[in-house]
């Protein structure tokens, strides 16, 4: 097991302890696995994604933080927590991850409909520099009917 996979195991664990919300320091943590600050900026940056169920605020400079999330409310929730998190463009990786994630609350018909509204034979014909955007509105407005 790498370094990346203990760090990400212990943040996990913190996280259960803490009922669902954490808030640490990357310098403490860095200091705690005798690695560089960055190496705790990977760990969150991959592990702990709204794709994976996670929720991610940072605070930089003096006194800065990090606070995660868990997003472990019903089905509703879930799904406006990854609406809010998509933004304003999102790729067809991420997309499918979302959607995968979803997966669990959502029925696995409506999720495959949604998936293939915006993969990228879908969108073919919009330019591929609006793809990302296209695809972002698609997947939130169709997301937002799974709960109106």
């Amino acid at each position: 097991m790498g370094l990346s996979d203990i760090i990400a195991q212990y943040i996990r664990g913190a996280l259960e302890d803490s009922e669902g919300i954490l808030e640490l320091q990357r310098v403490d943590i860095a200091q705690q696995f005798s690695c560089a600050p960055s190496q705790i900026n990977y760990v969150i940056s991959t592990r702990f994604t709204p794709e994976h169920g996670y929720l991610v605020v940072s605070r930089r400079g003096g006194g800065g933080y990090i606070r995660i999330s868990r997003v472990l409310s019903g089905r509703d929730a879930l799904v406006m927590h990854t609406i809010n998190a998509l933004g304003s463009r999102v790729d067809a990786l991420t997309a499918a991850a979302l959607l995968q994630n979803l997966s669990s609350v959502l029925p696995d018909e409506i999720c495959a409909v949604m998936a293939a509204a915006v993969d990228n034979n879908a969108l073919r014909p919009v330019p591929s520099g609006c793809r990302d955007e296209a695809r972002a509105s698609i997947l939130k407005r169709c997301l937002l009917q799974t709960i109106v």
